[in-house]
């Protein structure tokens, strides 16, 4: 069987990056569709060498695809994924509608491979928050070896997480804010220009956004549901690239030397940590790259065996795209799928 697969909201920012991937990674697909919506048929998106016609999902065949990677957001999600999974397809869903579902699984692959096996139930396998992806990279070593009981965190997310209409917002308030136009926000709450916004998603009733509970909940369903995690997520004048200043409590002692050298040897983490100019990444350094980066690694000695990373990756990276061709590629490795 030659595999066949689709990239349904092909023309997003993780969409196209989605398409970047797959090629950059050879994928082993004998075809790749893209799929938007009717207002984007007929638009073109690159798929390495190749150029890609957007085709109309609402009337693509799905049988004809053994694979779907889904950036389309929620709603669609919700009444597509299952109608493709009933065609045939493996759908991989990068919006949150199915994250809690207990028959659906929720994978990082370099934290629980595992999981993946449980995605009969529905054929559907989703894909974590972004920022969410990045914490628990960094984590998973860290609670193999000493065990984590609590987490508290805050997240500088870049404004890419919300979109293209965000990215082109703080283009245009900081460029009006040089000629003193007037800075109208509009995908955001408030100025995003020169400014930071606590506020990511809607508010819940105990005062927390949905982004700092969907840290939560995804944390315990990915790693350890013992864990105890609290997070701030902050929205921050960065087009791409999430940061995470992350501080830990664990079971049993971690020095700062022996983190480092035990999350150098860790999947898809790079450590960069010295104390001097160039000793840690930025947002900015992170952008096109696969890995998760962890520098700032110090021992916080304000709680029992307490340790302080600084966490940042490229959100539309691993955060998103990447995260999903690797659960591709892990379903195509234990057999799932055939090449």
């Amino acid at each position: 069987m030659s595999l066949k697969l689709a990239v349904f909201g092909a023309t997003g920012a993780v969409g196209k990056e989605i398409l970047e991937i797959l090629a950059e990674r050879l994928f082993p697909a004998e075809e790749v569709f893209a799929l938007a919506s009717r207002k984007s048929m007929g638009v073109e998106v690159s798929y390495g060498e190749k150029t890609l016609t957007c085709k109309d999902a609402e009337t693509f065949d799905f049988s004809k695809v053994d694979l779907v990677l889904m950036s389309a957001g929620g709603d669609v999600s919700k009444a597509w994924a299952p109608k493709i999974a009933e065609a045939g397809a493996v759908v991989i869903d990068n919006s949150s509608a199915w994250r809690t579902d207990p028959d659906v699984p929720l994978i990082v692959p370099e934290v629980n491979p595992d999981a993946v096996d449980g995605f009969a139930a529905k054929k559907i396998i989703a894909n974590p928050n972004c920022s969410t992806i990045q914490l628990m990279v960094a984590l998973k070593p860290i609670h193999d070896r000493a065990g984590i009981k609590r987490v508290s965190c805050a997240t500088y997310q870049s404004v890419s997480g919300a979109g293209q209409a965000a990215m082109d917002e703080l283009w245009t308030q900081t460029k009006g804010i040089y000629v003193n136009d007037s800075v109208d926000p509009n995908a955001f709450t408030k100025q995003i220009a020169f400014n930071v916004i606590p506020h990511i998603d809607v508010f819940m009733e105990d005062g927390a956004t949905k982004e700092e509970w969907k840290m939560v909940v995804e944390t315990k369903k990915i790693l350890d549901p013992s864990i105890k995690l609290f997070a701030t997520c902050v929205r921050v004048p960065v087009f791409v690239g999430h940061s995470i200043a992350a501080h830990l409590e664990l079971d049993n002692e971690l020095s700062a030397d022996e983190a480092r050298d035990l999350l150098r040897s860790s999947p898809g983490l790079l450590v960069v940590d010295k104390q001097d100019d160039e000793g840690y990444v930025t947002p900015v350094e992170s952008v096109g790259e696969f890995a998760t980066f962890v520098s700032r690694v110090r021992e916080d000695p304000t709680v029992e065996n307490g340790l302080a990373l600084w966490v940042v990756a490229d959100n539309l990276r691993k955060g998103a795209a990447l995260n999903a061709v690797q659960i591709a590629e892990l379903l195509l490795n234990r057999g799932h799928l055939k090449a």
